[in-house]
């Protein structure tokens, strides 16, 4: 394993502040914590990035979640423990992540369009872009997994 390249925190705070503000605007926005944690951790498996894997997989802990649905998630379609709101959020999740066709496609918007007003879509899709942002972040700085611990006082998953 190769040793942390570099800490954006201590080498560019200014991205950092900037990056832990949209965390913030996230956190206040009136989506779902769990929500939130989950969609954060499937794109953050869909980009291999494993810090960031082990950061919302132990805050989804911290809220109670299951292992059943954590370990689930890889296969949420094929997985019967997900809400019909958590499986939209998961297929705009996986849409915004992989833009190999340059869009995210008309099927997916209408799918996801029933479960989320367009406030939470716009937040939603901020908080995808929040995470791959990250994702790349953690990734190229090589940022040691194993070393997050979860806030003690978490709120319930939702």
């Amino acid at each position: 394993m190769e040793a942390q390249r570099f800490d954006i925190a201590k080498l560019a705070p200014g991205i950092y502040s900037a990056m832990m503000g949209l965390e913030k605007y996230l956190h206040q926005c009136g989506l779902e914590a769990g929500l939130l944690h989950l969609i954060k951790l499937r794109a953050s498996q869909l980009n291999g990035c494993a810090y960031c894997i082990d950061m919302h997989w132990k805050d989804l802990r911290a809220l109670g979640e299951s292992e059943q649905r954590l370990y689930g998630l890889d296969a949420w379609e094929e997985s019967p423990y997900y809400t019909e709101r958590e499986r939209a959020a998961l297929a705009w999740t996986e849409a915004v992540t992989n833009l190999k066709e340059g869009h995210v496609s008309h099927a997916v918007f209408q799918a996801v369009k029933p479960h989320f007003t367009d406030k939470e879509l716009a937040d939603l899709t901020g908080a995808v872009a929040t995470i791959n942002a990250w994702n790349r972040l953690a990734i190229s700085a090589r940022t040691l997994p194993g070393t997050y611990q979860a806030p003690k006082t978490a709120q319930k998953a939702g």
